[in-house]
């Protein structure tokens, strides 16, 4: 899957998890979401891509959520 479909897609989750009163809950069920909804092989892409560049085009919630619940989101279930 291409980067660029992958940060919008993270982005369009990052909009809806955005309106969530309490951040740090909307963060955790967003990076829950990645978790559970994306394959191994999309979350893996997505981690290397914020790895690699510098200037990535996600959401600030969307790259606070991958920091800050990095090791869940690679968990495979």
């Amino acid at each position: 899957m291409h980067s660029d479909t992958l940060v919008t897609m993270a982005n369009q989750i990052g909009s809806f998890f955005e309106t969530m009163p309490d951040r740090q809950q909307a963060l955790i069920d967003l990076a829950g979401h990645i978790q559970r909804f994306w394959e191994p092989r999309m979350r893996r892409a997505l981690l290397q891509l914020i790895d690699g560049a510098t200037d990535t085009h996600l959401s600030p919630i969307v790259l606070e959520a991958i920091n800050t619940h990095r090791s869940s989101i690679l968990k495979v279930e």
